[in-house]
């Protein structure tokens, strides 16, 4: 299975090293902006382009790029006939965006695997498994804490600001505070930039607090983490408590879920699909029956 790297941010880079790790794949390339001018060390002998049409025979385009980029990236190489996977994490729209990339795969007989990351993505997988374990109750998701990819890139995204940190601290019962460490560039107005972050989608429904800092990078670690937790009713018995909990790196967990998606979008019809569609199995490389007497 060839697979292309698209983008060479926090989560391309571990997506390089997932697919390079798979037993079933091949790294037909890397896109990014700068295409092969001022390539990293570690890709040189890798093709590096600055579109995907410049490889040849993709099976599967990983898209390691912003959150709200992946629209538009995904259906411009659906239209090749490429399937899509991608992390996209502003939850309020999924349901949308999958609506959409249907419509687009489904006429060029491809597959796009939508928000392929650990939330949405693998805990939207364990939020099925507890809610079916016990149909009647309530799940907590609390994050972190830990830093948020997602969020710290719509904040670099705000003109003016040089860098950013997005940290998510879970208050409990689902609730989380975000602490945003911006760096500026100078002249920039900090109350402006602050306001704009408090307004912005991946805001505007927590508290929220930015900090004016002089150097982000001091202050930046790739773990982050989740404890889900349900109390709920199985048939008529109640108090059945469940709880799942990880402590991560986050860009190599995404990346590597996203790996597993691409395993699984070659045995999907053409269209769109969310992680809770495809059966579990197709995200595991090997033969399946020697899968299920394993696993079973």
């Amino acid at each position: 299975m060839k697979i292309a790297v698209v983008g060479y941010g926090n989560i391309g880079k571990f997506a390089v090293e997932a697919v390079l790790a798979a037993p079933d794949m091949e790294l037909a390339g890397v896109v990014r902006r700068q295409g092969a001018s001022q390539v990293p060390t570690e890709l040189h002998n890798v093709q590096v382009v600055r579109k995907i049409q410049e490889l040849e025979d993709v099976d599967v385009a990983l898209l390691c790029t912003p959150t709200r980029s992946v629209p538009d990236f995904a259906k411009e190489i659906l239209t090749l006939g490429i399937n899509t996977v991608d992390s996209y994490d502003i939850h309020g729209k999924l349901a949308d965006l999958r609506i959409e990339l249907a419509e687009v795969a489904k006429a060029h007989k491809a597959v796009a695997v939508i928000s392929a990351g650990w939330d949405p993505g693998t805990d939207s997988l364990v939020r099925a498994m507890l809610e079916f374990m016990a149909p009647k109750g309530v799940t907590y998701t609390n994050f972190g804490p830990g830093m948020s990819m997602g969020h710290s890139v719509a904040v670099k995204a705000i003109a003016g600001v040089e860098n950013a940190l997005s940290m998510t601290i879970p208050v409990g019962t689902g609730i989380h505070r975000r602490l945003v460490y911006v760096q500026l560039q100078p002249g920039v107005d900090f109350s402006a930039i602050e306001k704009i972050i408090k307004n912005d989608q991946y805001f505007i429904n927590d508290e929220t607090h930015v900090f004016h800092v002089s150097d982000v990078q001091a202050l930046i670690d790739m773990g982050h983490g989740v404890s889900m937790e349900r109390k709920g009713v199985s048939g008529i018995s109640h108090n059945q408590m469940f709880k799942w909990e990880m402590r991560i790196n986050n860009p190599a967990l995404t990346a590597q879920i996203m790996v597993a998606s691409a395993r699984a979008s070659k045995q999907q019809q053409p269209g769109a699909y969310t992680m809770l569609e495809i059966p579990m199995i197709h995200y595991l490389a090997g033969d399946s029956d020697e899968l299920i007497r394993r696993l079973v």
